[in-house]
């Protein structure tokens, strides 16, 4: 237990991926941390609820193999990924398209291969083809020349320096992808379901900065979970923190450059305190912190009598012919989130609740499968899940308020993990150069991918 005369270098307030982050960048350094954390478990919006041995995740933000903090934050070397395959199905007219996710590859050459391997991939001949459409439609992904088109985009956005990428004109990035002359039906048809399962934005008004990002990452790597649910990475972060680093069910009341008030303990002293919280909880402890809009998303987690597909890809609807954005048999793609035989779907509406029968007669249309017999586990609703980014939106957001107080987050990067955990890094080096102490250079060059 802390004592209200407790003292350390620096108070970290939030023990989310960020906090934990930046936690990791301090202690590496020689500075003494305490991560305080209001809730009982640490992950903060990255949870997992357990249900008759289901592992549910509360929100299931999606990673990529080719995000660079996974590798370079210490303490996630055990962390295992789990990829969708073959890939990616988009739902259109009645029928499942395959659009396989490119091979990594770092030259221009293999992102070049990568992108047009996406862009041509052949339908998928299942019979989840319910109601087929008129064979003259074509698929969302368009002929030939917009796939050439599309392949074209991916391979320069895989090759381009992120740095180049964030110096780019700002755009909403519906105008931005229409005036680099792809057609609308390979907008509508691909681009927008797969940003909406990237950034939780269906109607495309992200920064193009910030959406060129995500498709960077996409183009460069293979869209993945962490085995056993969100939750595991937070865990492994403050699981390998020096003992008592982390401080569960301590409440900040206050902060200052100096010291940290608790409901629980007191006041805390130290040299720096770094606010690692959601915006809104940040905002309150620091009145006039801005607090940008969010996207409601909504998350159903079924059991079926058997798989309604047999592998484990991410299905996304091209239509929008229902609440559902994208859905998954998690079971396939990670099979400790279900028990041995049992089968989970999990399913994203980017928005409220709708009516469970919207949700499951959509299910069924997408699956091409009744879904009648699937019995609900778990609703997950969160009205502030993903920090929006309409431009203009600067992903690299001062965490540096003055000396001594300093601000992470994914609302002070991109609304990603990727921009959680880099957000992290970013406040701890600041902290760090404050106390006139060199950053230490930590990084793992892989993580264990389950095939």
């Amino acid at each position: 237990m802390l004592e209200p005369a407790h003292h350390a270098d620096v108070v970290i307030v939030g023990a989310g991926a960020a906090g934990l982050s930046a936690a990791h960048r301090l202690t590496s350094a020689g500075v003494t941390t305490v991560v305080l954390e209001a809730a009982p478990y640490v992950g903060g919006r990255m949870s997992t609820e357990k249900v008759d041995g289901f592992r549910l995740d509360r929100i299931g933000q999606l990673l990529t193999t080719s995000y660079p903090e996974l590798r370079r934050t210490p303490g996630l070397d055990s962390l295992v990924l789990r990829p969708f395959a073959p890939g990616l199905l988009v739902h259109s007219d009645g029928r499942h398209h395959r659009a396989a996710e490119p091979v990594p590859g770092r030259s221009a050459r293999g992102a070049l291969t990568a992108a047009r391997a996406l862009a041509s991939a052949p339908r998928v001949p299942r019979a989840a083809r319910a109601t087929p459409g008129p064979a003259s439609r074509p698929a969302p992904l368009g002929g030939p020349l917009d796939q050439a088109r599309l392949g074209a985009a991916l391979a320069r956005l895989a090759t381009t320096p992120v740095e180049r990428l964030l110096a780019r004109p700002e755009l909403p990035a519906a105008r931005a992808l229409s005036a680099r002359g792809l057609p609308s039906r390979t907008i509508d048809g691909f681009l927008r379901p797969l940003l909406s399962a990237l950034l939780c934005d269906p109607g495309l008004t992200t920064s193009s900065r910030c959406a060129d990002l995500a498709l960077h990452a996409f183009a460069r790597g293979r869209l993945c979970v962490a085995e056993g649910g969100a939750e595991v990475l937070p865990e492994l972060l403050a699981a390998s923190l020096p003992p008592g680093t982390v401080r569960t069910g301590v409440r900040a009341t206050a902060v200052s450059t100096t010291s940290v008030t608790t409901a629980e303990h007191g006041e805390i002293a130290c040299r720096a305190v770094l606010l690692a919280t959601d915006a809104r909880a940040a905002a309150q402890l620091l009145p006039g912190l801005r607090v940008p809009p969010f996207h409601e998303l909504t998350v159903f987690h079924h059991t079926a009598p058997e798989p309604p597909l047999d592998g484990p890809a991410l299905l996304l609807d091209a239509d929008r012919a229902g609440p559902v954005a994208h859905t998954t048999v998690m079971s396939r793609v990670d099979p400790s989130r279900a028990p041995a035989g049992r089968v989970l779907v999990s399913s994203t509406v980017l928005g409220p609740p709708p009516d469970e029968r919207t949700v499951r007669a959509h299910l069924s249309t997408l699956y091409g499968t009744p879904t009648d017999r699937w019995e609900l586990l778990a609703v997950h609703h969160t009205r502030e899940a993903v920090p929006a980014m309409p431009p203009p939106h600067d992903p690299r957001r001062p965490v540096r308020l003055l000396s001594g107080l300093y601000v992470c987050g994914d609302h002070r990067d991109t609304s990603t993990v990727q921009g959680a955990l880099h957000s992290g890094r970013r406040a701890a080096h600041a902290v760090l150069a404050d106390f006139g102490i060199a950053a230490p250079e930590c990084a793992q060059e892989s993580l264990p991918a389950a095939a």
